[in-house]
């Protein structure tokens, strides 16, 4: 089965089509920068403009930054706050003519991980975290997702947690990536404090350097670069229009 993915970022918007059966993208990726302002009707139709790129009627699944309960848009970090309140699915249909799935961006490339990658088989707790703009946590057990997590949001120090930790933040501070896993260590260690997990794996925009911090961080669980990298959220996304795997 095939399945268009899209992921929104808060600064790029990608999308491929997907095989749901390997989890191979089966045609270059397309990026958009996501517009400024990221307002509703603005990414919808850059959602459009990806969808129609593509061609088809395959299903289409969206990842998207925020709290999404079935459908809904209940949150709005790092992208435009007019999305609270928004039946987002409902919007992306009406934009591409197409039904939508759309579900929080690290649950999907979480998915993906889980199904594909880094974290296949595994039967203990795992946790993905998907270092950008912000940061996305997801979490398994026993292969089941806990959806919504959003832990990129725990207070550290006063602030928000990828306020300090996020790879948008080693960007604009400068920090070099010592003095950023520094940070990141001090978030896991909250992590393994309130969740116990058996597995991390690290993904997003960061998640192609990991041979320069994957060793400088510290934790009682076991550590892993995530497999499938940027693309784990189109490849979640188009996952997540089966049936089966719909919330």
């Amino acid at each position: 089965m095939r399945a268009l993915g899209i992921d929104i970022g808060g600064s790029g918007i990608k999308g491929a089509p997907v095989d749901t059966e390997t989890g191979i993208l089966v045609a270059d990726r397309l990026r958009i920068s996501t517009p400024d302002p990221s307002t509703p009707e603005a990414v919808a139709a850059t959602v459009a403009r990806i969808t129609e790129h593509f061609g088809g009627n395959s299903a289409l699944g969206c990842a998207f930054p925020a709290i999404v309960q079935r459908g809904v848009v209940r949150s709005a970090a790092n992208v435009d706050t007019s999305w609270i309140g928004v039946d987002g699915a409902a919007l992306l249909s009406r934009a591409t003519g197409r039904p939508v799935t759309l579900l929080n961006d690290a649950d999907a490339a979480g998915m993906a991980e889980v199904t594909f990658g880094a974290g296949r088989d595994h039967t203990g707790v795992v946790m993905i975290l998907t270092f950008g703009t912000g940061i996305g946590s997801a979490i398994f057990t026993g292969g089941h997702l806990l959806p919504n997590t959003e832990l990129g949001h725990l207070e550290i120090r006063g602030m928000d947690a990828e306020h300090r930790a996020s790879d948008r933040v080693r960007k604009s501070e400068s920090l070099d990536w010592e003095d950023w896993a520094e940070r990141v260590n001090e978030y896991l260690a909250m992590l393994e404090a309130l969740f116990s997990p058996d597995l991390f794996i690290v993904g997003g925009g960061v998640s192609k350097d990991h041979a320069r911090f994957l060793h400088l961080f510290e934790t009682k669980a076991r550590i892993v670069p995530a497999t499938l990298r940027n693309e784990a959220g189109i490849v979640g996304a188009a996952l997540a229009t089966a049936p089966a795997r719909r919330d």
